[in-house]
């Protein structure tokens, strides 16, 4: 086949779908949904995990947490064995500084189960997280502030009542005050003295940062007011391009701290950054899969339209193809005629498909602002291609059973 009959062909396609509008999107209907939902469910979970990204980012790319219980997604409960471990200290922290020469800096902090009363001259705040910090966890997890100073060592040293505030705890107990740092408000009773805010991090769909509701305290400070706060979860900036070894590093140390005899598994939990990604994508293929199989089931009942409706075609126009091959069509000819129209019908659901995509990713943003939803490009090539694929399987049967007829006998039906 030439050009010419290429463009033929098409538009042969196009007026065959403009003369049965309302049959021709009824037969791609679930092409449409097909191709729309794939590329719906691609880009919220392109976004969420350019979410993920970035909200590890602004928490350090190097960093290694290390704690006594696992971290990350759990199925079903913790067995009594983990239960039973004892906490990881901060000599543990301070043998990983001394030791780990892969290791630029490390932090820790502990944390106080349950929500303190936080007041100032009567207003309250019921949402606070405390947790007591080493004076380098600023530097190790990007902390940034935006008024006044983080935990000195000093203050860590003399077990000063000193606190470091986040702006939803700023805007609640002090919304009429140019500045907080120096006012005195009480925490379970005692009085802290604010040294410092904290600046507000780039929220992103999972909500505002832990940081907006959270008090920094120096850790034994923490340790005086709430003694039975005793676990420590360990922060280590690990050098540019050591992550791995720095993992190495620390597990040998925790194992050595701990007494962890050489024949038996860590009693503790080392994640990095990049382990927190790689959940996600564990978690959202799970997601993936199902948007597939949903996809994969409209495109299917999509394909046997586009077929059934060819076949009704064909019967419809069995005099048009005696003619034409009563005037010189060869086979090839009457099967590509009607392979293009099946694509043309199919193609055509699937571009209507990623039209309503990009609408409803739109809408998404519009009443969702922290929804992400970024459609990847492989996304809409990926729907146009299957969407062309369809018309082309599932157009071959109308198309052959066309060139087959009896030029006589089509010329005889009525």
């Amino acid at each position: 086949m030439n050009a010419n009959q290429y463009k033929e062909n098409i538009a042969m396609a196009l007026g065959t779908l403009r003369s049965h509008k309302m049959r021709s999107v009824l037969t791609v209907l679930g092409v449409i949904i097909g191709v729309m939902t794939v590329i719906v469910i691609a880009s919220i979970l392109t976004g969420m995990r350019s979410s993920v990204i970035g909200l590890v980012e602004q928490y350090g790319t190097h960093n290694i947490y290390a704690f006594h219980l696992t971290t990350g997604p759990q199925i079903g409960r913790r067995n009594r064995e983990e239960w039973q471990r004892k906490p990881l200290k901060t000599e543990d922290a301070v043998a990983i500084k001394n030791e780990c020469s892969s290791v630029q800096d490390v932090g820790y902090f502990g944390f106080q189960f349950g929500n303190p009363n936080v007041q100032y001259k009567g207003e309250r705040f019921r949402n606070a997280q405390l947790q007591g910090v080493s004076p380098s966890l600023a530097a190790v997890t990007n902390v940034s502030l935006s008024e006044g100073r983080f935990v000195s060592p000093v203050d860590d040293l003399r077990r000063n009542n000193v606190a470091v505030i986040g702006v939803n705890i700023v805007e609640a107990l002090f919304p009429f005050y140019d500045t907080v740092v120096g006012r005195t408000m009480l925490i379970d009773g005692n009085q802290f003295t604010v040294i410092g805010t904290l600046e507000k991090r780039k929220a992103t769909f999972f909500g505002s940062s832990d940081e907006d509701n959270i008090i920094y305290i120096p850790y034994r400070t923490m340790r005086k007011v709430s003694p039975r706060s005793d676990f420590v979860l360990i922060v280590a900036n690990a050098k540019e391009g050591q992550l791995g070894r720095a993992l190495d590093e620390i597990e040998a140390v925790l194992r050595r701290q701990r007494g962890v005899p050489y024949d038996e598994s860590n009693d503790f939990d080392l994640t990095t950054s990049d382990q927190f990604v790689e959940q996600f994508d564990q978690i959202t293929s799970t997601i993936g899969l199902a948007a597939i199989a949903i996809s994969g089931v409209g495109l299917l009942v999509g394909g046997i339209g586009v077929m059934n409706i060819m076949l009704v075609s064909v019967k419809e126009r069995t005099r048009e193809i005696g003619i034409r091959k009563a005037i010189g069509a060869k086979r090839k000819d009457i099967v590509f005629q009607f392979l293009f129209e099946a694509i043309t019908l199919s193609t055509s659901g699937g571009i209507i498909g990623i039209i309503l995509a990009v609408v409803c990713s739109y809408v998404i943003l519009w009443f969702l602002p922290d929804m992400p939803a970024s459609i990847p490009m492989w996304a809409v090539v990926t729907g146009f291609s299957v969407s062309l694929s369809v018309g082309l399987i599932f157009g071959v049967w109308p198309a052959v059973k066309a060139s087959k007829l009896d030029p006589i006998e089509s010329l005889r039906y009525e």
